[in-house]
C-alpha cells in the first residue's frame, strides 16, 4: 500500500454530486470484492447495510470485535446478519488478558488512546491491509473533526480509498430511512446513545461526547 494518492480522478470526479446508492454503486463496480464497509452497530451502518446489500448481495462487512462491546451490540450483530443471509467478518486485537497482563487492568481508564490502538487501531490496519477501498459510516454533522468529509478521498493513512456516502446526510436522514425500511438497529440508541462505542468507554448522550466523556478524547484513531 501507498500513501501517495494514485492519478484516478475517476473515482471522485463528481462525487459530491452522487447519492448515497451512487457512491457505493461506484465503490462496488471499481473494487468489489477487495471492498470492506465498516460496522461498528451505529445507526449509519444500519442504512449502508440496506443500501450496499441491495447493489451486491455478496459485499463484504467487517466489524472491530474489541471483546468489550454493549450486549445490545452483539444481539444487533446477529440480528443483522439473520436479516441479510450474511456474515461479517470479525477482527480482533489481542486478547484482554494478554492486554492486562502486559499492561495492567483497566487500560482504557488510564490510557483510552492506548487502548484503543490496542483494541481498534492494529486490528483495523490489519482488515484493511487485505483490501483496496472502504466504507464508513461518517456523517459532517457528527462532529467538528468530521466537517469536512469528502464523499469519497484517498486515505492517505491506510493507503487504500475511502468512501463516506452518507457524509452530507442529517441524523433525520438517517433515522427517516431506518424506519421507511423497518431496518434493524442497536437498541442502545433508544436509550440514549447517540453513539455507541466499548462498555467501559461510552455513556448516554446527545451526540458523540458520550464517548470517552470527561477525558477530551473525540475519536478512537481509526479516521485520521
Amino acid at each position: 500500500m501507498s500513501a501517495t494518492a494514485p492519478i484516478d480522478s475517476s473515482l471522485t470526479d463528481d462525487a459530491e454530486s452522487l447519492t448515497a446508492s451512487d457512491v457505493l454503486t461506484r465503490m462496488v463496480e471499481r473494487f468489489h470484492p477487495r471492498l470492506f464497509l465498516a460496522c461498528s452497530f451505529q445507526q449509519e451502518e444500519s442504512v449502508l447495510i440496506d443500501l450496499l446489500l441491495r447493489i451486491e448481495p455478496n459485499a463484504r462487512i467487517f466489524t472491530l470485535d474489541t471483546g468489550v462491546l454493549f450486549p445490545e451490540t452483539y444481539e444487533t450483530w446477529r440480528t443483522m446478519e439473520a436479516r441479510y443471509e450474511t456474515e461479517f467478518e470479525p477482527w480482533s486485537g489481542i486478547s484482554l488478558e494478554q492486554q492486562a497482563a502486559e499492561h495492567g487492568a483497566a487500560l482504557w481508564e488510564r490510557e483510552p488512546d492506548a487502548c484503543c490502538a490496542i483494541r481498534k487501531v492494529t486490528p483495523l490496519r490489519e482488515a484493511l491491509s487485505q483490501v483496496d477501498a472502504w466504507i464508513v459510516g461518517v456523517r459532517r454533522d457528527q462532529a467538528p473533526t468530521r466537517a469536512n468529509t469528502p464523499k469519497i478521498d484517498w486515505d492517505a493513512k491506510h493507503g487504500i480509498w475511502k468512501a463516506a456516502p452518507l457524509a452530507d446526510w442529517s441524523e433525520r436522514d438517517v433515522w427517516r430511512y431506518i424506519h421507511q425500511h423497518d431496518l434493524p438497529y442497536n437498541p442502545l440508541h433508544d436509550r440514549g446513545y447517540a453513539s455507541i462505542g466499548c462498555t467501559h468507554c461510552t455513556v448516554p448522550a446527545a451526540d458523540r461526547s458520550g464517548r470517552w466523556a470527561g477525558n477530551g478524547k473525540v475519536e478512537c484513531g481509526l479516521h485520521g
